[in-house]
């Protein structure tokens, strides 16, 4: 959002209560109804399906000034995917009724909102290609773009993933065990692109990195 509406989102959610949550800790169930709308004000929180085998699927990762969840402060739709959070978080929360109206109010807020909605699913197109397509080795490589694209700081010649992410975390982002991501980004390491920083990764040429995931696209 451009900075004009980005503060007057802050002024609205800053009138309502905070919530803070520790690592970990499930902040909405697949199918629980919620009290509030959310802005993420810092943190990282993760929605995710989870399979009857016990098997997670990270789709979307929210940073800091997110807004969820969207669907059912729009349509109503009850959420079938669980939100968790990824690191300490604190959240505002405001009731759905005074958000709708403060963006009926605000037509810039809305517009930002909507940029931001599809910035992620501009993202989800991108790793639903690779999951059909791409080996393992290209799914890694991509979602580590990916993610440096959203979440990326930029230092000289190399991009810092801003949100820790664990090799459990990759994994359930591409749906491959954590042992078969841990063995790809251990190959992307090996080929000088990729290093840690504590616990965030660090991608050391953003376009080779990206030019090895589309090579091995189409090579299962």
């Amino acid at each position: 959002m451009k900075s004009s509406s980005q503060d007057k989102v802050d002024a609205f959610f800053a009138r309502f209560k905070s919530l803070h949550f520790k690592k970990g800790k499930t902040i909405l169930r697949a199918g629980e109804e919620p009290r509030d709308f959310f802005y993420l004000k810092k943190g990282f929180i993760r929605l995710y399906s989870l399979s009857k085998n016990g098997e997670d699927l990270t789709l979307i990762i929210f940073k800091p000034k997110d807004l969820f969840p969207i669907m059912w402060a729009i349509n109503n739709t009850p959420s079938d995917y669980f939100l968790e959070a990824m690191t300490p978080v604190e959240l505002w929360r405001a009731p759905k009724s005074q958000f709708l109206a403060f963006i009926h109010q605000n037509p810039d807020v809305l517009f930002g909102l909507t940029s931001a909605i599809l910035e992620r699913l501009g993202g989800l197109l991108a790793r639903m290609e690779y999951l059909v397509f791409g080996n393992a080795y290209a799914k890694v490589a991509s979602i580590l773009v990916i993610c440096a694209r959203r979440f990326g700081k930029k230092e000289d010649s190399s991009v810092i993933i801003e949100v820790p992410l664990t090799h459990s975390d990759i994994a359930s982002l591409i749906g491959v065990t954590r042992e078969t991501a841990s063995i790809e980004i251990k190959k992307i390491e090996n080929k000088g692109l990729l290093s840690r920083r504590g616990h965030l990764f660090v991608i050391k040429n953003l376009t080779r990195l990206k030019n090895q995931s589309l090579l091995n696209s189409n090579q299962e």
